[in-house]
């Protein structure tokens, strides 16, 4: 167990979205991971292009990627529900390894998506 999956574990080891995780990722072999994980990274480099093309985070634009986002950690990790969304978008920016990992679609993209994510949970606060 990696560092980084045993931190994970300690955080949120109890919660049912880690179980749910677990369940998930168990039947991904290396080759799955890689492509739900580089799918991920895909999304996130939307919202670097949508940033670049002078979208703000409140446009339709990048609310509807938040919504990719929700839709694509829900269906390849777990249940992503507003409250774990807009935990992830804090997370992106206050965790360095987050945030640099995010920003490699360039820089101020952890800030971006992370603002956007903000917007999009107070103004879908009784979805999911």
């Amino acid at each position: 167990m990696t560092n980084y999956n045993r931190e994970v574990k300690e955080r949120w080891g109890e919660t049912n979205a880690y179980k749910e995780y677990v369940q998930k990722i168990d039947n991904y072999n290396s080759d799955k991971w890689q492509e739900v994980n580089d799918g991920l990274m895909s999304v996130l480099a939307k919202f670097a292009e949508c940033m670049q093309n002078g979208h703000t985070a409140d446009s339709v634009e990048s609310q509807a990627l938040v919504k990719e986002l929700q839709e694509y950690i829900t269906e390849n990790y777990y249940t992503c529900t507003n409250e774990i969304l807009a935990g992830l978008g804090l997370m992106y920016v206050a965790d360095e390894r987050y945030k640099n990992n995010i920003d490699k679609n360039g820089a101020g993209t952890a800030e971006f998506v992370s603002e956007a994510i903000k917007i999009y949970c107070t103004n879908n606060k009784n979805e999911i």
